[in-house]
């Protein structure tokens, strides 16, 4: 009888474990964020700190994380102990009929146990400035870079065969990350659940993208209809393009642009207003929960 309640308690111990681990996997949700800049790669901004500290808090709260970012020229490879990941570089993107190399690069944050992968290219991000050049004027082709950033990081995730719950996305240049989730990679099994969130900054470019944008995307397999732009590819209408694409959308800024912040409230779409810096991580976990 002893050695029988042994058993039994032994076994209810085995199965209770089981149940618990299996909990356990359930709820380890992962989240990709994709960043147009992140400190210390880049000089310390609202989108570059949020972009630093939300992934850290999340992976604390318990959630898996990886993290995006361009690859811009006036990151110090040599301090920043960036390394290229062979095994997932080497990829051509073909953009308006030219093939691009996509380079793959990856650095650690030690004191955050968070590793950074950097989207790479010659042609798009060797330059010495991140979206302006020198004189202050946006290049011409920061199009076809945020085209280039967008394909890059999703084709990089496949790579990892890494299956996101959440993408969310952090300034202009990840814009174009929600539409080509849902209109490209749509029936890779990869991306069929995910839950998309775009955070909306005071950020706007001010050049409109040039005319031939959406034939690049019309390429990439985007239909037409989707891309109805009255007066031009400009910071509204392409924040409009991400908005429409998303799940959930997050202010990032205390003040965004007018006619953005118009367009969200129109929607009904799950929102999350502008969070101080102390309530911030906490707030964005909740709605990843809310939203999944």
């Amino acid at each position: 009888m002893l050695l029988s309640s042994f058993i039994k308690s032994v076994i209810g111990i085995f199965l209770l474990s089981l149940h618990s681990v299996s909990i356990g996997q359930m709820e380890s949700k992962k989240v990709l964020f994709v960043s147009q800049e992140i400190t210390p790669y880049l000089s310390e901004s609202e989108i570059s700190s949020i972009s630093r500290y939300l992934p850290q808090g999340i992976q604390e709260r318990g959630k898996e994380i990886r993290t995006f970012m361009p690859r811009y020229g006036c990151i110090n490879e040599r301090r920043n102990q960036l390394h290229e990941v062979i095994r997932l570089s080497g990829m051509n993107l073909i953009i308006d009929d030219t093939d691009h190399p996509l380079i793959i690069k990856v650095a650690s944050i030690q004191t955050a146990r968070m590793q950074v992968y950097f989207i790479d290219n010659e042609d798009y991000f060797h330059r010495k400035h991140v979206v302006r050049n020198s004189k202050g004027e946006e290049f011409e082709d920061n199009d076809e870079r945020a085209i280039f950033f967008a394909r890059g990081v999703l084709e990089t995730v496949k790579k990892l065969r890494w299956t996101p719950d959440i993408v969310h996305c952090h300034g202009w240049m990840s814009a174009l990350v929600p539409v080509y989730l849902r209109k490209v990679y749509d029936d890779d099994p990869l991306f069929s659940e995910v839950k998309i969130i775009y955070s909306v900054y005071n950020n706007d470019f001010k050049k409109p993208f040039r005319e031939s944008f959406n034939d690049k995307l019309v390429s990439d397999g985007i239909d037409k209809k989707d891309l109805n732009f009255p007066g031009g590819p400009d910071f509204y209408n392409i924040s409009k393009l991400a908005i429409d694409h998303s799940d959930g959308i997050i202010i990032g800024s205390k003040e965004i642009n007018k006619e953005v912040k118009k367009y969200i409230e129109s929607l009904g779409k799950p929102l999350l207003g502008y969070q101080d810096e102390e309530e911030y991580i906490d707030a964005y976990n909740e709605f990843y929960d809310k939203i999944t």
